[in-house]
């Protein structure tokens, strides 16, 4: 049997390996148009910043080692470029130009994918990269070489984000511009927030939602984005999805889907039955949905490879479908996911539920372990649908378990009863796969009853039942606390006529609360994956973390600090022993801080509400180290930062350009000298935070109405008196340019970099049917309580 196999790498060389080890008397001869067979593609962003070091060690088989040891016939840089299926022919096309035919009994085809280029004015500068090959990889690596600085990263996707990290740990500035709002779409937009906060701390600048319209050059390279704005970069890297590499295939008239891949049945066979295909290049079986699905990942491939091989040998080997588990690593985080996610579900209009849960990676009386962030996907009869974790240790572990269940079969309930190995320091008794299984096994068979964060019903009653310390870092705007230990006591506080939301931080002791006073009449819900999953939902795109000199340490830090262990402690034990031991300190003592690596947010705004001093954070491998000064006389640093300090609290009414301007002129002079200031702007004053052009968001009729009316942003107010139909308005905005006097996006813009907070008012948002994608950037959108909590630390109060 004479075999020919168009292409190398995962699906092709595999294929070849495998057919040989069955059949040492075929004929097997493997086509490749590049110089290499078979090299490690995944691991070239890794060799880009150096943690692989040496290149030869992506050469996975070079052609004569693989003709050697496999008696398989090489021949690189030779390019099949036509089938002719009746005669079993090919034409192949030599690096010189010349061409020749060879006959086949069988055809494999791995002709793989190609990544898109879009085509853009100015495109075509030699300084825009992608990452498919081993020369991508070394002509980028020459740029790096001639002294680049700023690299551009379009897409941040799976090889963006991971070019992103690697020319950032090379030392380079490094700007991710990715379309959608979130990074990484395997998984969706909530799960995807710690991914875009850890590149932030790596230093990595992202712009989420936004789009390359264009890139010229002058001197360095410049990137146009849609709103105008441009990115300047020494080079840039292109990695905007990928195509099947399907055009030899539709010559010869073999049957290709929607997208172009090449259709097959279950043993990879396509339309003809003497062609088989496999790798990027196929169209498989989607076993979540029974339809079709087509997945350019490694493991895939040689999977395909392998079964494909089979079958050329005359074996019987079915491919059951693709699943589509991945893995990424972002600096100390990884996100597994596998099936299809949530924004997927609703496109192909599939009914679902879905749960979210926050678990630790080990047992929490053992140091060193770190938080899961999961949700499961899941159909009303069980059946799993898709999965994603995010974290910082262990992630692997329970996707690869999750997949496993999906290929067998194992309902999401079931998903308890499986037998997992435990120890300390690896899970705890109850794995957190184990618990996904038992809060699906709840929600299906009526247990509990939850909500989610991104779906609370208008009016209910919002209930925090953890304790007054966690509280008071923070919670859902308009949420009252009743600490759990104390929720029997105090059930007469609670309307039971009213339906309540309870909730805690990650949905544990919340689940308590809702069976307590659902036997008790209530109508209540637990909210799926507590504040944590909340904040998830309301996170803003972070900023990139600049590398600043480290504070100098306290004097009373050299060894005489009292050290808070609280690496073992579950939540909320890290909050409250810290708070426990500062409150004990004398005016301007310190105590060094053991924690989880997951309590760093809650550090953060810890800090920030108790007006405490943080003089130095680590991130240690698997905790966190911070010394914390208490507030007092003598240490100024705390004392500015002590609510009751220099401060002013704005409301902002009005969409006059006079008032507006008024507004965030004293704005920036009071920030400017220290103050801390924050702004609430409320109805007509929300039109200063609209941008232009506005994002396309589906409204009401009344809600376009109202869109129509209200001037479209800072760059459209009029003035208060003396308008006259938008005259006066022009004159006064050129008298203030004669005069040099600062615009009112550019005072937006400096306030903003001042640190004056914006709280845009989320009642007066849902009157006026505004949303928040339609608004420039705000720390939030909450309700009167976070003005009153702004005004409460401020000494002037001010209504515009």
């Amino acid at each position: 049997m004479k075999v020919i196999i168009v292409g190398g790498v995962a699906a092709g060389a595999g294929a070849a390996a495998r057919l040989r080890r069955l059949d040492e008397q075929a004929e097997i001869i493997l086509l490749e148009r590049g110089s290499y067979i078979s090299f490690a593609n995944c691991g070239l962003p890794y060799h880009l910043g150096g943690v692989i070091p040496e290149r030869d060690s992506l050469l996975v088989m070079t052609p004569e080692r693989f003709r050697a040891r496999f008696a398989v016939d090489v021949r690189v840089e030779n390019e099949a470029v036509a089938i002719d299926r009746e005669a079993r022919r090919i034409t192949v096309r030599k690096a010189d130009g010349s061409a020749y035919q060879e006959s086949y009994d069988r055809l494999l085809l791995a002709t793989g994918s190609s990544p898109l280029r879009m085509e853009l004015p100015g495109g075509d500068d030699p300084a825009i990269h992608q990452l498919w090959t081993i020369p991508d990889m070394d002509r980028i690596l020459a740029g790096v070489g001639k002294g680049a600085k700023r690299a551009l990263v379009v897409g941040a996707g799976f090889i963006g984000l991971e070019v992103a990290e690697n020319l950032r740990h090379r030392g380079l500035e490094v700007t991710v511009v990715e379309l959608a709002p979130q990074v990484l779409p395997t998984v969706d937009k909530e799960m995807s927030v710690p991914l875009a906060a850890e590149l932030a701390e790596l230093g990595i600048t992202l712009e989420l939602g936004h789009k390359v319209v264009a890139f010229r050059r002058d001197g360095a390279l410049f990137a146009k984005l849609e709103d105008g704005r441009e990115l300047e970069a020494d080079f840039a890297v292109m990695s905007v999805g990928v195509r099947p590499n399907s055009e030899l295939a539709k010559a010869a008239g073999l049957e290709l889907g929607p997208r172009g891949h090449i259709v097959t049945d279950e043993f990879l066979c396509t339309s003809d039955p003497a062609i088989y295909a496999a790798g990027d290049v196929v169209e498989v079986a989607d076993p979540v949905t029974g339809g079709r699905t087509a997945i350019p990942l490694a493991g895939p491939a040689n999977k395909q490879g392998r079964i494909a091989a089979d079958n050329l040998a005359g074996r019987s080997s079915r491919y059951p479908g693709s699943f589509g588990a991945a893995i990424l690593k972002i600096g100390s985080l990884a996100a597994g996911s596998v099936g299809l996610t949530e924004r997927r579900l609703t496109q192909l209009k599939l009914d679902y539920r879905k749960i979210y849960l926050h678990a630790a990676s080990s047992a929490g009386y053992y140091p060193g372990g770190a938080m899961l962030d999961m949700k499961l996907l899941f159909a009303p009869d069980g059946k799993i649908l898709g999965a994603q974790i995010v974290g910082r240790k262990g992630v692997d572990k329970r996707i690869d378990v999750i997949a496993t269940a999906m290929r067998d079969g194992v309902a999401a309930p079931a998903l308890a009863e499986l037998e997992l190995a435990y120890a300390p320091p690896f899970n705890t008794a109850k794995d957190p796969v184990n618990l996904a299984g038992m809060i699906a096994g709840n929600v299906l068979d009526g247990t509990s009853r939850i909500l989610h964060a991104d779906a609370v019903p208008a009016g209910m009653f919002l209930l925090d039942v953890r304790e007054v310390a966690e509280f008071e870092n923070g919670t859902i705007p308009g949420a009252v606390n009743i600490p759990l230990g104390e929720l029997r006591t105090r059930l007469g506080e609670l309307d039971q006529s009213r339906p309540l939301a309870v909730f805690c931080r990650v949905g544990q002791r919340g689940y308590v609360a809702e069976r307590i006073l659902r036997q008790h009449g209530f109508d209540v819900y637990n909210l799926s994956g507590g504040y944590l999953t909340w904040q998830q939902f309301h996170a803003e795109t972070p900023k990139p973390v600049r590398t600043v000199a480290a504070p100098e340490a306290p004097a009373n830090d050299s060894g005489e600090a009292e050290v808070v262990d609280a690496r073992a402690l579950a939540c909320p034990g890290p909050v409250v022993r810290l708070k426990q031991k500062v409150d004990v300190l004398e005016p301007g003592g310190a105590v060094k801080l053991l924690a989880p690596l997951s309590f760093a947010p809650d550090l953060a705004g810890w800090i920030q509400s108790s007006g405490n001093t943080l003089v130095s954070l680590e991130k240690k491998e698997e905790f966190l180290e911070a010394v914390i000064r208490k507030a007092g006389a003598g240490n100024v640093a705390a004392a500015a930062e002590t609510p009751g300090g220099h401060g002013c609290s704005m409301v902002l009414f009005s969409n006059d350009l006079d008032k507006a301007m008024a507004a965030l002129i004293i704005a920036c002079g009071m920030a400017a000298s220290g103050a801390k200031v924050g702004i609430f702007f409320t109805f007509w004053g929300l039109s200063v935070l609209r941008k232009n052009p506005a994002p396309a968001v589906e409204k009401t009729l009344v809600a376009k109405l109202f869109g129509w009316m209200l001037p479209k942003g800072a760059r459209k107010l009029s003035l208060s008196k003396m308008n006259m139909g938008g005259m006066g308005t022009a004159m006064m905005k050129h008298v203030m340019a004669e005069q040099h006097v600062t615009t009112l996006p550019e005072l937006l813009r400096q306030a903003r970099e001042l640190g004056v907070r914006f709280v845009a008012c989320e009642m007066a948002m849902d009157v006026m049917g505004i949303t928040r994608e339609e608004l420039i950037e705000v720390d939030e959108v909450a309700g009167v309580a976070s003005f009153v909590a702004m005004a409460k630390h401020s000494n002037n109060t001010l209504f515009i």
